[in-house]
């Protein structure tokens, strides 16, 4: 049983905007919030800057941690970014997002890559 209300109403939003889009990828990244804590995706910077080109944009249905460097400018939208992460993506002037927030801005998650 989850007890993270907020991770709770996020998975509820993403089916619903899956169903409101036609779009299978929103429901794709509920299923992965749904999974244990243990088993959810953990991606360093260095995964992120191996796997994407500039000016891509990026899901992480987990946490981002700050390992390692980026050389180019992405836009990350993840459920929970590390505080060395954002300092290093700052930096770098890449856009960061929750996955609710990128949700609104890209309704149907067209030209995302989910990285994790």
């Amino acid at each position: 049983m989850k007890t993270n209300i907020q991770l709770q109403g996020l998975v509820r939003e993403l089916k619903k905007q899956s169903n409101k889009e036609k779009s299978p990828f929103w429901k794709r990244i509920a299923k992965d919030l749904e999974k244990p804590t243990r088993q959810r995706r953990i991606v360093n910077l260095s995964r992120i800057n191996k796997y994407s080109k500039e000016n891509e944009m990026v899901i992480v249905p987990g946490k981002v941690l700050g390992t390692g460097e980026l050389d180019h400018k992405v836009t990350i939208a993840a459920f929970n970014f590390s505080s060395q992460a954002v300092e290093k993506l700052k930096k770098n002037n890449c856009e960061l997002y929750s996955i609710y927030d990128f949700m609104k801005k890209n309704p149907q998650g067209k030209k995302t890559r989910i990285l994790g």
